[in-house]
């Protein structure tokens, strides 16, 4: 088989474009998509609604309202909990399969949330968040690997930005719910707890779906992942792609034998792979985005807007500006591929920050002008408009197609576990830092990072779009060896010389 003749290769795709308007409007892989993609919006809905209910944690719980310690470590717990899942979870899925990763993840976060619910203290509502964050932890490794997995790669990029934009969606979702639990009787309760319904009903459906074909081909158990895939491809394709996945599953296992957490760093393929997607996890946070989301009606009563209620609307509408632009940030990630996409959100990223910093920074003198404290609220949507299409999808994006299949999942989970380790300290920090040097010099400082992140993609990422697992595999030998030593040398004959 030809290069240009490989299912899902560039010269495939230039010859059936309209391959891509087939399989997107193919019911068992939106089905497959959507129900993976609930594990996003858990991730979502937990990022949006500690920031609403917060500010009524604080109501109940008065050494909560004294202690921006405690206030951060409520937010951040979730995030502690998140890194262990995810460093668990690239063992749990290449050990168990990326479906009953899922379902163990959907249990673990419906237990949380009923902890959170009943929490009689401060301490125990910590614990829940823990709880919650160990399922979201899973769940961030499992569910875009699940979908690239079961993707055609013609629309792979645009199927993983489905699950950034449940994730947004979660996030909208739960300032809906906050705002709709402000004169409710025991309100943050309410806002925490029904956080374990989507984590019930996505249980409920992923008992129906299958496991990941790829993932069946390394378990040989073919005629399952051949069922799986005649669902998913028309009978012209189906052959090639059993063909082409037999073969490179038979690769694999010759490879796995070798595999280990130490292998990322020591072959050199591997750990240009992992440090471009790794990297990407850890901008993506540095850059502010869960600053922006945890955070964002205690931002919007640092402009001025003291009101619970105006604050958690105008939140609202930061989410929904977020929801949308991961909508565009689909459609842009197969067309305008993942490099450019990241260049050109982190430009608008490091303008809209510098607008933020500008409205604090003058707000911080003494003036008393609301037109500041609207700037900085036109700042953040700004910021949200131009993150969510690209540095949104992106990283995990490109984490789910970078890895060879016998990596993907420690990878994965090592990736998206750098990802909450700085979604940790950012989550940890911001309040403190802001209270100590100023609102304004914090984003200024943010804005400084987007400006090396933007170096860094220019530097480190290769653009992915509409390739092959094994065609991006390539990229890394190529840029590691050199395009003769790619072709000559399997990936592990040269670690020792890495």
């Amino acid at each position: 088989m030809t290069l240009d003749s490989m299912p899902g290769s560039s010269g495939y795709l230039d010859l059936h474009p309209e391959r891509k308007m087939f399989y997107f409007k193919n019911p068992y892989i939106l089905r497959l998509t959507v129900v993976a993609g609930i594990g996003g919006l858990l991730f979502g809905y937990d990022t949006g609604v500690i920031s609403g209910a917060l500010l009524y944690i604080k109501d109940d719980f008065e050494a909560v309202k004294d202690s921006s310690f405690l206030q951060e470590t409520i937010v951040s717990m979730a995030i502690v909990g998140a890194i262990i899942g995810a460093a668990a979870g690239g063992w749990i899925n290449d050990a168990y399969g990326r479906k009953k990763a899922t379902l163990l993840a959907d249990i673990i976060f419906t237990l949380g949330a009923i902890v959170m619910a009943a929490a009689p203290d401060p301490y125990v509502l910590i614990l829940g968040r823990l709880l919650v964050g160990l399922g979201v932890g899973v769940a961030s490794v499992t569910a875009p690997v699940y979908i690239a997995e079961a993707s055609p790669s013609e629309i792979r990029g645009g199927l993983v930005s489905t699950n950034v934009l449940m994730i947004t969606g979660g996030q909208f979702l739960s300032y809906l719910v906050n705002l709709g639990f402000t004169e409710v009787p025991g309100t943050w309760r309410w806002m925490l707890g029904v956080s374990g319904v989507p984590a019930v009903i996505q249980f409920s459906l992923m008992l129906c779906l299958p496991e990941s074909p790829r993932w069946l081909f390394m378990k040989d158990d073919k005629e399952t992942a051949i069922a799986v895939m005649s669902k998913i491809y028309n009978l012209s394709r189906l052959e090639d792609e059993i063909d082409y996945l037999a073969s490179q599953a038979e690769e694999e296992h010759h490879k796995k034998k070798d595999v280990s957490y130490w292998n990322v760093f020591k072959v050199k393929e591997i750990r240009l792979a992992f440090l471009a997607g790794a990297g990407l996890q850890a901008f993506q946070q540095f850059t502010g985005i869960n600053t922006v989301m945890y955070y964002s009606p205690t931002i919007v009563q640092m402009a001025g807007f003291q009101s619970n209620q105006l604050a958690l609307l105008l939140s609202l509408i930061v989410a929904a500006m977020n929801a949308a632009g991961t909508v565009l940030g689909i459609y842009l990630i197969d067309h305008f591929g993942r490099r450019k996409l990241a260049l050109s959100s982190l430009s608008g990223v490091i303008v809209s920050l510098l607008i933020l910093s500008a409205a604090f920074f003058v707000q911080s003198s003494g003036s008393t002008s609301v037109f500041y404290g609207w700037l900085a609220v036109i700042g953040l949507a700004l910021y949200i408009g131009f993150f969510a299409p690209g540095m949104g999808p992106v990283p995990w994006t490109v984490n789910s197609e970078i890895y060879p299949e016998a990596y993907r999942g420690i990878c994965g989970g090592m990736s998206a576990t750098v990802n909450w380790i700085s979604n940790l300290i950012v989550a940890q920090t911001f309040l403190s830092v802001a209270e100590s040097i100023g609102t304004g010099a914090t984003f200024l400082i943010i804005a400084v990072v987007a400006v090396i992140a933007f170096v860094f993609v220019i530097l480190f990422l290769p653009e992915t779009k509409g390739l092959t697992f094994e065609e991006v595999e390539r990229i890394w030998k190529e840029r590691a060896w050199g395009s003769s030593g790619s072709n000559t040398q399997s990936l592990l004959e040269q670690g020792d010389e890495s």
